[in-house]
């Protein structure tokens, strides 16, 4: 049986935090589930294999602010790489890359209305998780992520690299 705890004790064990009971002794673990039969939390989001290792090892030592952060410098420089733009970063690199009246990142053939909301929508997806997630990271001292945003966040990170590989540009 789950109890409500289980999902901490999975997090708290993936990056190596040891817990030390406080109070009544935490419920007994089912002696049928063993924890190396639970996935890693980047398996069990299913997150993109391809983010560099440190961002993993990031998140399995709590540095989590900092995984999400390596994560999206990774995204841009794949966009860097694909668009081939050269002296721009975060926004105005998505910006420009992803640009519906100039491309350098093509997600589809831009022909029809819902090809080119498509392209806009992403546009903006990109530029604002460069703007509002990568930024933040890459410029203050403390943001406080949680595991559990952390995977949110890479989450994201994960669905904006599948959506260049399903474009045929990685």
């Amino acid at each position: 049986m789950s109890g409500p705890f289980d999902r901490f004790e999975r997090i708290a064990r993936s990056v190596g935090v040891e817990q030390e009971a406080e109070g009544p002794a935490a419920p007994a673990r089912s002696p049928d589930l063993d924890e190396r039969d639970e996935p890693h939390p980047f398996e069990a989001r299913n997150l993109h294999p391809d983010f560099p290792p440190k961002v993993r090892k990031l998140f399995d030592n709590g540095h989590w602010e900092e995984s999400v952060f390596q994560a999206f410098k990774f995204i841009e420089h794949e966009v860097k790489t694909i668009s081939g733009l050269r002296g721009k970063t975060g926004y105005a690199l998505m910006m420009e890359a992803f640009n519906e009246n100039n491309a350098k990142i093509k997600l589809n053939a831009l022909v029809t209305d819902s090809e080119l909301d498509e392209q806009r929508g992403y546009k903006s997806i990109f530029a604002g998780a460069a703007a509002g997630i990568r930024n933040p990271r890459g410029h203050e001292v403390e943001i406080g992520d949680t595991p559990d945003e952390a995977l949110d966040y890479l989450a994201l990170a994960s669905l904006l690299l599948r959506r260049l590989d399903a474009a045929g540009l990685r």
